[in-house]
Parts: structure tokens; C-alpha cells; sequence
């Protein structure tokens, strides 16, 4: 496997090894201990979430938990997504820096988002995506915090414009709020 170091620390971009025929294909989609030596992942995965956007434009985020962060291990499976990473590290010199990749079938990446980022992505494949990511720690409903997706102070450079959002997505604070 390959590791990419993006411009914020600890946020990489995973290509696996993909053997291929006329069959199809077979990848490993983790393997502790490369992760950990290769891509510097050494927190144990608790959780495996899986998630179907039926349509293009589906923005999903941006999501973290407050008190319990999450690192999150994202793949597309179908489909393709723009996926984004925040820094809301505090004391982080990147704070509110973001990186993004898309991820989609044909290129199996895979990017880790480690705890302290918040984590969203939007699906600009026609046919929907769907996304799977193992997760650092439990999910916990009232911890979870979310920052909106348009957030001037963050200028992400989305790629379609008027997203398709959840209610609890759309009402979302500004970075600044959540400090």
C-alpha cells in the first residue's frame, strides 16, 4: 500500500495494493499492523459504520463528537464521493485548515481522519454512493457536534452547489461556535 501525508497532520490518503483479473479484484481494507508502521494508525477500531446516499449532491456533515472524538477510516464502495477533513484541534497551528480527496470504486482510497477533525463528505457520483468507515469510538448522539457545511471562515470549494441536507445538517453552527 501506498501512504499520502496531506497538509494536515495525521490525516492521510490510503492506496491499497488492488490484485486484479479477469475475475475481479481483492484488496485488503486493513491490516493493523501495516496501518499502524505505514500510515501511523495505531488506535484500535471500535465501530464499522455504512452509509447510502441515494442521490448526487447528498452533503453528510461536517460531524465530530465533542467530548469523545472520533477517528474515522473512509471508503467509498460505490459511487463517488468529495470527502473533507477539518481541523478543530484548538491548539492545532492547522485549526480550521480542511483537506479534501475524492474517493470513489474505481480508485478503492481510502483517507483517515483522526480524532479532533470534523469529518463530511458530498456525493457527486449521478447514482448516489455508498461509504463505509471503521471508527476510533463509539458513536454517542449527545456528544455529536456539527459545523455547516458553508462556513465562510472554512471556504470549502464544494463541488456542486445547493446540497441535499439533513435538517439536523442544515441548522449547524459556524467553527466559531463551536469553541
Amino acid at each position: 500500500m501506498n501512504v499520502i501525508k496531506t497538509a494536515l497532520e495525521g490525516v492521510v490518503i490510503i492506496e491499497p495494493r488492488v490484485f486484479g483479473d479477469h475475475r475481479g479484484f481483492f484488496l485488503e481494507t486493513f491490516h493493523a499492523q501495516r496501518y499502524a508502521d505505514l500510515a501511523g494508525i495505531d488506535l484500535a477500531f471500535v465501530q464499522d459504520n455504512y452509509s447510502r446516499s441515494l442521490e448526487q449532491g447528498v452533503l453528510r456533515g461536517l460531524h465530530f463528537q465533542k467530548t469523545k472524538p472520533q477517528g474515522k477510516l473512509v471508503r467509498c464502495v460505490r459511487g463517488e464521493i468529495f470527502d473533507v477533513a477539518v481541523d478543530i484541534r484548538p491548539e492545532s497551528s492547522t485549526y480550521g485548515q480542511s483537506v479534501s480527496y475524492l474517493l470513489n470504486e474505481d480508485n478503492k482510497h481510502q483517507i483517515y481522519v483522526p480524532p479532533g477533525f470534523a469529518h463530511g463528505f458530498q456525493v457527486v457520483s449521478p447514482e448516489g454512493a455508498d461509504v463505509e468507515y471503521k471508527c476510533t469510538d463509539y458513536y454517542d448522539p449527545s456528544d455529536e457536534g456539527c459545523i455547516i457545511w458553508n462556513d465562510a471562515q472554512l471556504a470549502i470549494d464544494w463541488p456542486l452547489s445547493n446540497p441535499i441536507l439533513s435538517d439536523k445538517d442544515a441548522q449547524a453552527d459556524v467553527l466559531n461556535a463551536i469553541k
